[in-house]
């Protein structure tokens, strides 16, 4: 059963914008947090932006702070990441993800200093973000 899905992506110029989208059911939109991770070929899964239930708190990777903006529609349990001035080294297939327990049975990923979320082990099937130059 498929609990989180992504749409939005695609392939943009380098200074151009996306906004990736996520739709979640009702139990995995009540998560403490809910995020989007992303993975380029070769390389790890790296957090990109949260944003924690309890206070709406919002948290960016370095590489994407000021540039992205996360946010969330509680009226239609979607999940929002804006990404402007996009470079080159964001492409990426780009994740959305969830912390409540106990998962989906795959991989599970903590981010340091993210305060008030959990581990994510809830994913989505990804939408893929191409920026060339």
């Amino acid at each position: 059963q498929v609990q989180l899905v992504e749409s939005g992506g695609g392939s943009v110029q380098a200074g151009g914008s996306l906004r990736l989208s996520c739709t979640a059911s009702s139990h995995l939109y009540s998560s403490s947090c809910l995020a989007w991770f992303r993975q380029a070929p070769g390389k790890g899964r790296v957090g990109v932006a949260g944003i924690y239930s309890g206070d709406g708190s919002a948290y960016y990777n370095d590489l994407v702070q000021g540039r992205f903006t996360v946010s969330r529609d509680n009226a239609t349990n979607t999940l929002y990441l804006q990404m402007n001035s996009l470079k080159p080294e964001d492409t990426a297939m780009y994740y959305c993800a969830a912390d409540r327990g106990p998962g989906d049975g795959g991989s599970i990923w903590m981010v340091s200093g993210w305060t008030g979320c959990r581990a994510f082990g809830n994913w989505g099937q990804g939408t893929q973000v191409t920026v060339s130059s």
